[in-house]
């Protein structure tokens, strides 16, 4: 082995140990650096559009998507994480007056077909015993109480990765054109002719999943929104925005309009709550099924599979902003291996025929 292998050796090792070495520093942020990358690159037609608009302040533009990416989204996350610490406290409270035989069981229950009388019966026991009311407390209180904190802290985590997230992202506006031209040079060195097919691609498929997440989200908390305000659901805000958070985990949506549904039924709304039921199956998750291929078109179409996955995974290696992260890093290797296997062109073609 010559003396040239050996320096290019010793180099490669060099450069390899460096760059574990920065992840390991970034390592406690990389979730928000992710975020906020994929934030720009989705956002990067608009804020070019802004910047040329306000005559080439990269500055102002910068801040300008910053507060925006921060009122429509961190604050209104904040809002629903505080409303759910609320709720719960509320609903603890309830349990403790139950437990003390404060309250009866509401009149609905008898009415309930075949198992109403049996029902109210226990429940009227169960009310009157305080002995049995503290074991079913024991049962289920905690689980509950357990599973409300771990959701509190994940959205909390969440509010604070994306606060720090919108921080990082103005620098990535503001200097985004030095940093393109650094990843694009990088990407020439290791990739040669492939480099501007595969950052092509990158940004493809990370506009499309961003466009898909986010506005199917956004599809289907309007129209959840339309169907409370309807049928005269309360906290109609509330339960809009946590259409939107759940609608970016599948099958999720059902839990709070299903909610929204059973408490109308409870209130003797039979109408109003059948009427929930069919405005949530058909018109909340149906957008799910219109929307989404429309937007997700325009970069990579990730299997359901891919798409759970890349969820859960998230949300388990990043906290809440996992939930874009893991489907847009999945995505992007789908994409990657589609272009490098060639046979991406038959999963473009089967994209537009949708």
């Amino acid at each position: 082995m010559d003396s040239g292998s050996g320096r290019n050796y010793t180099r490669a090792a060099a450069i390899l140990l460096l760059t574990l070495g920065c992840l390991y520093v970034l390592k406690p942020f990389l979730a928000a650096i992710l975020f906020a990358a994929a934030v720009v690159i989705s956002s990067w037609p608009l804020y070019l559009k802004l910047r040329q608009r306000i005559r080439g302040r990269r500055t102002i533009a910068a801040l300008t998507m910053t507060l925006s990416l921060t009122l429509l989204v961190i604050i209104p996350l904040a809002l629903v994480a505080y409303n759910l610490a609320d709720n719960a406290a509320a609903a603890f409270d309830e349990l403790r007056a139950i437990s003390a035989g404060i309250v009866q069981p509401p009149p609905w229950v008898r009415s309930v077909p075949l198992i109403g009388d049996l029902l109210d019966a226990y429940l009227r026991r169960l009310m009157a015993s305080r002995d049995e009311m503290m074991e079913l407390a024991q049962r289920m209180v905690e689980p509950a109480r357990h599973y409300l904190v771990a959701g509190g802290i994940m959205l909390g985590t969440g509010v604070v990765q994306m606060s720090l997230a919108a921080f990082v992202s103005f620098f990535f506006y503001r200097d985004g054109e030095a940093l393109k031209a650094v990843i694009a040079a990088a990407m020439r060195r290791i990739m040669n002719d492939e480099a501007e097919t595969v950052t092509d691609i990158v940004s493809q498929t990370v506009r499309g999943v961003m466009y898909g997440l986010l506005g199917t989200a956004l599809a289907q908390a309007l129209v959840a929104a339309i169907g409370f305000m309807i049928a005269g659901v309360p906290a109609v805000l509330l339960l809009s925005v946590l259409v939107f958070v759940s609608s970016l985990i599948p099958v999720g949506p059902p839990v709070i309009w299903g909610g929204a549904a059973i408490w109308l039924f409870s209130q003797g709304s039979t109408g109003w709550g059948v009427f929930m039921l069919v405005w949530g199956f058909f018109v909340i998750s149906g957008v799910d099924n219109v929307v989404r291929p429309m937007l997700i078109s325009r970069g990579s179409s990730l299997p359901f599979l891919l798409t759970l996955l890349g969820v859960l995974g998230g949300v388990i290696a990043f906290g809440f902003v996992g939930l874009f992260i893991g489907p847009t890093l999945l995505a992007v290797g789908y994409s990657l291996m589609s272009g490098w296997t060639h046979t991406r062109d038959p999963i473009v073609k089967q994209k537009e025929q949708l």
